[in-house]
């Protein structure tokens, strides 16, 4: 295995950034960033003692999903 990566070994080098980060990076508050844990949209990637940690990318696709889906319904 010279010079292969898994996605398991990306996993593990992805840097996680709290709840308030994920909204600053989001441009929403953190009160949507629990709604779209509430609603499935987003889910987090691990915890610092009560804190949830979420991937960015994962931020950036839950923002995705959620910002067609209000200029879808209208």
């Amino acid at each position: 295995m010279t010079g292969t990566t898994t996605n398991a070994d990306k996993a593990v080098n992805v840097p996680l950034i709290t709840t308030e980060l994920a909204a600053d990076e989001a441009g929403v508050t953190t009160a949507t960033i629990r709604k779209w844990v509430q609603r499935g949209h987003l889910r987090p990637a691990g915890t610092q003692g009560r804190r949830r940690l979420f991937r960015l990318e994962d931020v950036f696709a839950a923002e995705r999903t959620t910002h067609l889906a209000r200029h879808h319904d209208h």
